[in-house]
């Protein structure tokens, strides 16, 4: 008979697990994120299939080459730095040129992401972190954009595509503004039809909103997303919204446009979502998403830019920890509420 154990093994929590690994995880995302992809790619062509894949790979290598320097075992075979990747590139436009990209890239994981730690310690979306950097050096290449479905998207590749390294960029004389752009600056409202099934010009993940919503529900339905931080996006942006068009509605947008136009989808399924910078609480998540949309129509109805997506990501990001905070759960046998 063997010898009872007389010691306890202590570890630090989760101590129930669903038993689904990070590897696991991040596989399902990146089968999510494979149809967006790929009409991110039918829409804008060569240009955007090359602008995906030097995301990808500038990620992925940054974060192998940051291991074997820091003396780590490599970590790009989570799938995590792929994500990262495949959102990074899908904010980007489709005609930006190549070397842009890859240092957007190596500053999303090396400052975004390593920085603090790696995988599982950021404070911030890696990917957003990649796109702010390149939006406030290179302001005036992220703000051209190419029209989709173009008849020669794959057999020719926007001449700023190629661009030499800190050359100015020539860019196609075909280009157009965003919808987004176009309704604050013009008062022009694009068709929600075409907004639904992203038949408009923009960054290459403002593609089919019927796609990003099924990749969505399939991670909800695998248990791999709170679906709470979405739907209070998506809630509060379309409240607000309604209240100002129903008060002004020449002056402002509607619900649908503002639901449909822009990074919105993209950001609230794939982005708001990020398990290490969300809240862990349902209650924060409501919260969380209610920041989110709230910031959300603040920018794009009264800030300087168009669009305000990535902005309020981040910014919510900061403030998660502080959620987390002030709706922890009330420790078992404590009084008073606080823990």
């Amino acid at each position: 008979m063997s010898e009872l154990k007389k010691y306890l093994e202590i570890g630090s929590s989760p101590h129930v697990t669903s038993g689904d690994s990070v590897e696991v995880i991040m596989r399902n995302v990146f089968i999510a994120l494979l149809p967006v992809c790929i009409f991110a790619i039918y829409s804008f062509g060569a240009a955007a299939a090359l602008v995906l894949a030097t995301a990808c790979v500038s990620c992925i290598a940054t974060e192998h080459v940051l291991c074997k320097v820091t003396s780590q075992p490599s970590t790009i075979g989570d799938w995590s730095v792929a994500i990262t990747g495949m959102l990074y590139g899908l904010t980007l436009p489709p005609d930006l040129p190549l070397w842009m990209v890859a240092v957007g890239g190596v500053f999303a994981v090396a400052v975004g992401k390593f920085l603090f730690g790696g995988l599982g310690s950021n404070a911030f979306n890696p990917a957003l972190v990649g796109r702010a950097f390149l939006q406030a050096a290179f302001p005036q290449a992220m703000t051209h954009w190419a029209l989709p479905l173009g008849d020669t998207r794959f057999v020719e590749l926007p001449n700023s595509t190629l661009a030499l390294p800190f050359a100015q960029p020539v860019y196609d004389a075909v280009t157009a503004a965003t919808p987004l752009a176009a309704m604050k600056f013009d008062g022009i409202q694009a068709v929600n039809r075409d907004l639904l099934f992203g038949l408009t010009s923009g960054s290459a993940g403002e593609t089919c909103a019927v796609l990003i919503l099924v990749g969505g529900a399939y991670l909800v339905a695998r248990n791999m997303m709170n679906w709470r931080i979405p739907i209070s996006i998506f809630a509060t942006v379309a409240a607000i919204t309604w209240i100002f068009n129903l008060y002004a509605p020449g002056s402002y947008a509607t619900p649908a446009f503002m639901l449909l136009s822009g990074g919105l989808m993209l950001g609230a399924v794939f982005m708001a979502t990020d398990m290490v910078a969300s809240p862990i609480t349902n209650a924060g998540c409501w919260l969380y998403g209610f920041l989110i949309g709230s910031l959300v129509v603040v920018i794009r109805f009264w800030g300087g830019m168009p669009e305000g997506v990535m902005y309020a990501i981040l910014l919510a990001n900061a403030v998660s920890p502080h959620i987390d905070w002030f709706i922890r759960p009330r420790v078992f046998g404590v009084g008073g509420g606080t823990g």
